[in-house]
This record gives C-alpha cells, sequence and structure tokens, in this order.
C-alpha cells in the first residue's frame, strides 16, 4: 500500500542527477502505488528573496502567457518568471508567504497551488511512476534533495489533488504510507482553529498538523513527536524541510521503511530493491527505523 522514497545529496557532485537518481527509485514501487505519483524536488535557484510557487492547470491547453500578465499586473510591478513544465509551471517572484498563495488562489480559480518556497517544488498527477516522471522531465532536475510517492488509494479519491506529496507551508512536504483512523476528528480541531484543507485525504491532516506546530515554533522532530501523540493508525511518514529531512513509523512499525546512508547521501524507501541500484549502496549503513523513533539528518 503506497510507496515512499527520499534522497538527501550530502555530496554536491551528486547535485546535478538528484532527478536521474530518483526516477528509478520511483519506478521501481510503482507496483506498490499505480494510481498516482509525485514528487517534491528541492534546489536553490530561485534568487535572493524570491519564492518558487507549484502550479498546476486543469486543461493541458492553459494560456500560461495570459496568467503571467495578469499576475505581473496583481503583483504591482515585481518582476514574475514563469518556468513551463507539461501542463504544470513555477512562477518564480518576490512574493512573500504570507500574500502570495492568497494572491494566486484569486488570481485564477482553476489553477491549483501545489507547494511553494525558496526551494521546493513540486510535481505530481494520476498515473502511474515512469509515465508522471517522464511527463513532467523529473530526471533531468538537478537539487539537492527530493521525497516522492506512488499511491494505492485507500482514504479518498484518485485524483491529482488526492496524490502525494502534501505541501503544506514553505518549503515543507510529506509523504505517507498507511492510513490514519482517527483523522476526522483531528481536521475538526484543525478547522476550528482556521487551518484551511484542499482535499479529504487523511494524509492531508497530518501535513497541516505538522505545519501548524512549526508554525508555533515546534522544530520537525517535535513536530513529529506531537504526530506520534495525536494520531492513530499504521503509518510510516517522510518528512522534507528546506534544511531538514525526516522519518518516523507507528508504534507497531508494519508499514515497512529502509534506510541506507552512506558519506554521500541518505536514500529512504518502502523497499530495499528502490535503493538497490544507488551509487556505492553496497558500502552503506542500512537499517529499518525502530518503532516511534525519530530520524533526522539536517544539512
Amino acid at each position: 500500500m503506497c510507496g515512499i522514497v527520499g534522497l538527501r545529496l550530502k555530496d554536491p557532485a551528486l547535485h546535478p542527477v538528484l532527478g536521474e537518481l530518483v526516477v528509478p527509485m520511483l519506478d521501481v514501487l510503482a507496483s506498490r502505488g499505480p494510481d498516482s505519483t509525485g514528487v517534491a524536488i528541492y534546489r536553490h535557484d530561485a534568487g535572493p528573496g524570491a519564492l518558487k510557487y507549484s502550479l498546476s492547470a486543469q486543461a493541458a491547453d492553459h494560456d500560461w502567457g495570459g496568467y503571467l500578465a495578469a499576475l505581473e499586473t496583481r503583483a504591482g510591478g515585481v518582476p514574475v518568471e514563469l518556468r513551463r513544465r507539461s501542463r504544470d509551471a513555477v512562477v518564480v517572484a518576490s512574493l512573500d508567504a504570507e500574500h502570495g498563495p492568497g494572491l494566486l488562489a484569486e488570481l485564477d480559480p482553476s489553477v491549483r497551488l501545489f507547494g511553494y518556497g525558496a526551494a521546493m517544488e513540486v510535481y505530481k498527477d494520476v498515473g502511474p511512476a515512469g509515465e508522471v516522471c517522464a511527463r513532467y522531465g523529473i530526471a533531468d532536475m538537478a537539487g539537492y534533495q527530493a521525497i516522492g510517492h506512488t499511491r494505492m488509494a485507500t482514504e479518498s479519491a484518485v485524483t491529482t489533488e488526492h496524490s502525494h506529496p502534501f505541501a503544506s507551508a514553505a518549503d515543507l512536504a510529506l509523504v505517507h504510507n498507511g492510513s490514519f483512523s482517527n483523522y476526522a476528528s483531528i481536521r475538526r480541531e484543525l478547522a476550528a482553529d482556521g487551518v484551511r484543507f484542499d482535499t479529504d485525504n487523511d494524509s492531508e491532516v497530518a501535513a497541516r498538523y505538522i505545519a501548524r506546530e512549526m508554525a508555533a515554533g515546534a522544530g520537525l522532530a517535535d513536530a513529529l513527536r506531537g504526530v506520534m501523540k495525536v494520531f492513530d493508525g499504521f503509518f510510516s511518514l517522510l518528512v522534507a524541510a528546506e534544511e531538514e529531512f525526516a522519518v518516523v513509523r507507528d508504534s507497531f512499525a508494519c508499514k515497512p521503511m529502509v534506510v541506507a546512508e552512506t558519506p554521500e547521501y541518505v536514500a529512504v524507501a518502502s523497499e530495499y530493491v528502490a535503493l538497490a541500484d544507488l551509487p556505492g549502496v553496497e558500502k552503506a549503513r542500512v537499517f529499518e527505523p525502530m518503532p516511534e523513533e525519530i530520524y533526522t539528518w539536517p544539512g
């Protein structure tokens, strides 16, 4: 039930081939999640003070030129760059996290915001890993970190919006294998606190919870400790922030996860087969995360 992959590169010499390394990891786990595929890529290429907004249009022939012109007008002269990827696009602009998402939502309701941040780009779509990765050119992307997911839908519909990763704050993304049994009650509590949801997916509830805790001052590890206390169910989580990368499993650890660490990288996957072709993996420290133990890797 679902496949998770993650790769954090410690060696800058590997940054140009991040996508080339990640795509086979996702593809080999396509049988665990044939419904949809998604990936969050982290790279610092936006320029000082700028954020990247990952946008998805419902129509393949969306008028991105008109969208860009309208955005430049609404942004009051702020320089805006638009980078096309298949039917999607990444907008790069000095629009801060407080005002940028709202401005984009008002500009064109048919264009969905899948994530934003100084480093993160999010691409996700319905379909198996090989097709989705080829559609958006993931193999050609450089960067220092990526997390990805192949989904077998259990809790909600098979749509692009319900695909993982769920990016709930600037440079914060989550992928999840498993299910939460009490997510509906937690969702109601978060909604009462003003948290907005885009889907009815249980994984989004965890992503929004972590974002709220971190906005209140918690670190990523502390936010995940909160997940362990508040959420019930069987799950493995992989969460990425701009400068961190963390995994945790529930108290029974019934959802598989394996980690391989070398001086060059940290790699995470639901099955070892997704790690087997990484360079130097035969010399890696390979282990399964212990139940309820949070593992983090800072930059």
